[in-house]
């Protein structure tokens, strides 16, 4: 799932913040440093194997090189070259920042059929127990689905549990451009849901689309469900403290700098991701428009101001949102700060009616998703404060600003 669960875990959280002199003790004696030597993984291979390529006699640029910079490359490149490339190395260029997003499409249509691939063999796996073939049906399934026609994947990593990032719309036609940034239980088998469909990214980034194309109907939009990175599991460890998030948001940042053209973005930050954006915030550049957030346990900021971001910042909650009972604050790495609908953070606070809970935010027919909608695409004026004075448009023009790089 894509947000905490209740009660009891509240209490994890509360017995967290209470041990974090222990945390800090541990760690500085070295208990958190101990690590077992790292097997190697398909996008290890991968990248090996792209370190060692060449093409037209000369060596391959650095997979982590700048998105400018590998955009240059592939621009040199003839079609039949940067075709073969995606054959050669789909992992590599399927998740290269600066790569053509067309180009990359195609070679995660074939990284994913390979990973199928494999979680079909594993399926019949002698070495494996029941419930490790019934987890490798269950991955194998999932890969087959993102495969479907038509499914535009930018990103994809079958490491660990599994990384993914889709489109909906044209970014390289897009006036607006809008990504979903989920929280904690985002993985490969969770990227797209049945039942809760609305609590899972694909159901996230699809509704909001579909409001957007609503709300303006001349306003060419694209939107992505950005799952992207390693999520922590549950609320634990890795959901109170920011190392996943500070990975995250170096990742956000590789792709917003990477996407085509000049459109304005705005990132849709849904409760731990929210803390992702708030690490993310003062490194974007200034295509980055708004950031809103809901159901958020805190940006790791005081202020909204302490964000030091030129974009716009919002926040929403939810009456009936759980999230509400966690303690806002920070104490040796724990916790994430402030609550980011509070007055003296200063984000504009919108109306999160009717969103049922902390997963229903991106429920059609709520106030939640209209107001994502509306600042989707640059329609401020038809968003709805919390309060009745209209706050939190003060200050904002009706009319999409311009995207900067």
């Amino acid at each position: 799932m894509t947000s905490f669960d209740t009660s009891p875990q509240l209490n994890v959280w509360r017995a967290l913040l209470a041990l974090a002199v222990v945390f800090v003790m541990l760690a500085t004696t070295g208990w958190t440093a101990m690590r077992g030597q790292q097997p190697a993984t398909p996008l290890k291979a991968a990248l090996s194997a792209w370190e060692n390529g060449r093409i037209a006699g000369h060596r391959l640029p650095d997979a982590q090189a700048a998105p400018a910079r590998l955009a240059r490359f592939f621009a040199s490149l003839t079609e039949r070259q940067r075709t073969g490339l995606a054959r050669r190395h789909p992992l590599v260029v399927g998740n290269m920042n600066g790569a053509p997003v067309e180009l990359r499409y195609r070679a995660n249509r074939i990284a994913l059929r390979q990973a199928r691939d494999v979680e079909r063999r594993r399926m019949r796996d002698s070495r494996l127990t029941p419930a490790g073939k019934h987890e490798a049906g269950r991955r194998m399934h999932r890969l087959q689905a993102l495969m479907s026609p038509g499914r535009r994947i930018l990103a994809f990593s079958p490491e660990g549990s599994g990384r993914v990032a889709e489109v909906f719309g044209s970014l390289r036609k897009a006036e607006r451009v809008s990504v979903v940034v989920p929280g904690v239980d985002t993985h490969l088998l969770t990227f797209q849901r049945t039942h809760r469909t609305y609590s899972a990214p694909v159901g996230m980034a699809k509704a909001l689309y579909a409001a957007e194309r609503a709300a303006s109907p001349s306003t060419r939009t694209a939107v992505i469900a950005w799952a992207d990175y390693t999520a922590p599991r549950g609320v634990g460890m890795d959901a109170a403290t920011a190392p996943r998030a500070a990975d995250g948001a170096v990742r956000l940042d590789a792709l917003v700098r990477a996407l085509p053209g000049r459109a304005p973005v705005a990132l849709f930050c849904h409760s731990y991701g929210s803390v992702l954006c708030g690490l993310a915030a003062r490194h974007l550049p200034d295509r980055v428009a708004d950031i809103a957030v809901a159901g958020s346990p805190g940006m790791r900021a005081a202020t909204a101001s302490q964000l030091r971001t030129t974009a716009r910042v919002w926040a929403m909650r939810d009456a009936d949102d759980w999230v509400q009972d966690v303690p806002y604050l920070e104490v040796g790495g724990l916790g994430h700060g402030a609550d980011p609908v509070s007055p003296g953070f200063g984000a504009r606070v919108l109306s999160a009616a009717d969103a049922k809970g902390h997963s229903g935010y991106f429920e059609p027919g709520t106030d939640s998703l209209l107001n994502f909608a509306g600042i989707g695409v640059g329609a401020y004026d038809s968003v709805r404060c919390a309060g009745q004075d209209g706050g939190c448009r003060a200050g904002v023009s009706g009319a999409a600003p311009s995207g900067r790089a």
